[in-house]
């Protein structure tokens, strides 16, 4: 079965950091782009980043532009989301999933996981 396995999530108070760590299980990530997203407590499933096939291009929400950054290392065939300044409102659970190029269609993606749970809180 082909499916993300996130990793990385936990307890946080606000303003604290994580990094998240999305590894592919049956499949190779090199021909993929990859987006994180997030799902909020009661809310819809949202994309907070993507990171190109190649890495050189990377989207964010607007929400959290200057506080996440999205990279990849093709070596460990592994997608990060490193997380700074985080606020309450970033809590819920964040997943990983692929595409062919980054998009903000989200029934596009594919291999989801099941995801991380952050919690921001004091």
């Amino acid at each position: 079965q082909k499916q993300f396995v996130e990793s990385g999530g936990g307890l946080v108070q606000p303003g604290g950091s994580l990094r998240l760590s999305c590894v592919p299980s049956g499949f190779a990530l090199d021909y993929y782009a990859v987006g994180w997203f997030h799902e909020a407590p009661g809310k819809e499933r949202v994309q907070v980043a993507c990171i190109s096939v190649s890495g050189y291009t990377t989207n964010y929400a607007g929400n959290v532009k200057g506080r996440f950054t999205i990279s990849r290392d093709h070596a460990k065939d592994t997608v990060y989301l490193q997380m700074n300044s985080l606020k309450p409102e970033d809590t819920g659970v964040y997943s990983c999933a692929a595409d062919q190029a980054c998009s903000t269609y989200i029934p596009m993606y594919e291999n989801w996981g099941r995801g991380t749970q952050v919690t921001v809180s004091s």
